[in-house]
């Protein structure tokens, strides 16, 4: 079996309360998932919530376990 370039565990950061950051084993940073809680600027930048983005990267780094599977 090859050795994976982005290792499992992934794991789900909160950054200056502004984005989420998914991160392999080795710290490398994989996705951003931006929020504003704000809805006027929300909107106007096309922004996620809070909750939103939080479970957007909380699903992203489940990846590794689901392409375990057979």
């Amino acid at each position: 079996m090859t050795q994976r370039r982005f290792p499992p565990p992934w794991t789900v950061d909160e950054a200056n309360d502004t984005c989420f950051i998914v991160r392999d084993a080795n710290g490398q940073a994989l996705g951003y998932f931006y929020f504003e809680d704000d809805p006027g600027r929300r909107t106007a930048a096309s922004l996620l919530t809070k909750d939103e983005a939080r479970r957007m990267a909380a699903n992203f780094a489940k990846v590794p376990g689901l392409l375990g599977r057979k």
